[in-house]
């Protein structure tokens, strides 16, 4: 059903090579201040070991390579209810918490990642579209399969009820997808889900507005980037995990990474009205950067971006985004072969 588009693997290597290279080594105590704030890695897996299916399909090698890793002492992979509340300042995070999201409920989460997951005793997030369930799609999960996972403490997100581009519909339209799925699963689970993921990861101004005021509690996109409260808690970040981007070093890239934290992003509406974007965020002063901020884009696209001052960050793309998605990722050398990392989805059309 999704078919997120990610960076140029190239360019991402290449991007942390030139970094590594040719930023001076120099002090990080800006990295304890970072470690001590609230922030959480989140990952994003759709199927497993369906690989008719590559840029959504996660391979069973890859994904108990993923867990094996996630077992690990020095990682704190827990709920994602867990994760907000830390956001939210209500209970610390460790550093290096992690957790696990998976969105459409295809029958693979159900016959081949869970039970992978139940043996390991590792917590994840199934996020869900009401219609393909009610409709009893073959490859998806059906709602006694749901509700076992629910009896052994799986959080259920909402997804909305048919998993439409969100921001190309009216408020009122927009307000019936979500109305309609939570009675859907009050009928069958008992609850309306308090979390919710926006459909391709899209959303516009009104769309986060509406969802906002429906009573979740968060809301969550297929950006890249380290959740942390000045993302905003209805555009918290997650890290895509398939076949071309879910070998172990990019797991580790992911679950090791650290929030750069920013303020005034610009534009403010993710839905662009000009395409390119003049893209701009200020990082806090509070962590002292030190370190070059590096930003590349989706589709391979070229990127120029200038530090204005100590905290302004501007990036200039030299080509419009082609599709109707398009995606800005910024990187922060860190200490520990760790990095800083940001990221922003828009939509064009």
């Amino acid at each position: 059903m999704i078919n997120s588009q990610f960076n140029s693997k190239t360019l991402l290597i290449f991007n942390f090579i030139f970094i590594y290279l040719f930023t001076p080594n120099i002090s990080f105590s800006e990295d304890k201040f970072l470690e001590k704030i609230n922030h959480a890695n989140i990952l994003m897996y759709h199927r497993f070991g369906e690989s008719k299916y590559p840029t959504t399909n996660t391979t069973i090698e890859q994904f108990i390579s993923h867990t094996n890793e996630l077992v690990k002492d020095k990682y704190n992979v827990i709920r994602l209810d867990k994760v907000v509340k830390g956001l939210q300042g209500e209970i610390n995070l460790k550093d290096r918490t992690v957790s696990i999201t998976i969105d459409d409920a295809y029958l693979s989460v159900y016959t081949k990642a869970w039970p992978i997951l139940k043996k390991l005793n590792l917590p994840f997030t199934l996020f869900i579209s009401t219609d393909v369930i009610d409709n009893n799609f073959s490859n998806y999960m059906n709602w006694d399969q749901i509700r076992e996972l629910v009896d052994n403490g799986i959080l259920i997100g909402s997804q909305t009820k048919s998993h439409p581009h969100l921001h190309r519909l009216s408020s009122k339209q927009i307000l019936n997808e979500i109305e309609y799925s939570n009675k859907r699963f009050i009928k069958e689970l008992g609850f309306k889900p308090k979390l919710f993921a926006y459909p391709y990861g899209e959303y516009d101004n009104k769309t986060l507005e509406i969802v906002k005021g429906s009573g979740f509690e968060a809301a969550f996109g297929q950006h890249s980037g380290v959740a942390h409260i000045s993302s905003g808690i209805f555009e918290l970040p997650r890290f895509a995990m398939n076949e071309n981007y879910g070998d172990l070093t990019r797991l580790k890239l992911a679950i090791n990474a650290l929030p750069i934290i920013i303020k005034d992003i610009s534009p403010e509406n993710n839905f662009l009205k000009i395409n390119p974007p003049d893209f701009g965020f200020t990082l806090s002063s509070e962590i002292k950067p030190m370190r070059a901020v590096r930003c590349f884009a989706s589709n391979g696209i070229i990127t120029n971006t200038k530090r204005i001052g100590k905290f302004r960050i501007e990036v200039r793309l030299e080509e419009k985004f082609p599709n109707a998605r398009g995606r800005i990722n910024c990187t922060m050398a860190a200490k520990d072969d760790r990095w800083r990392w940001f990221g922003k989805q828009f939509v064009t059309k």
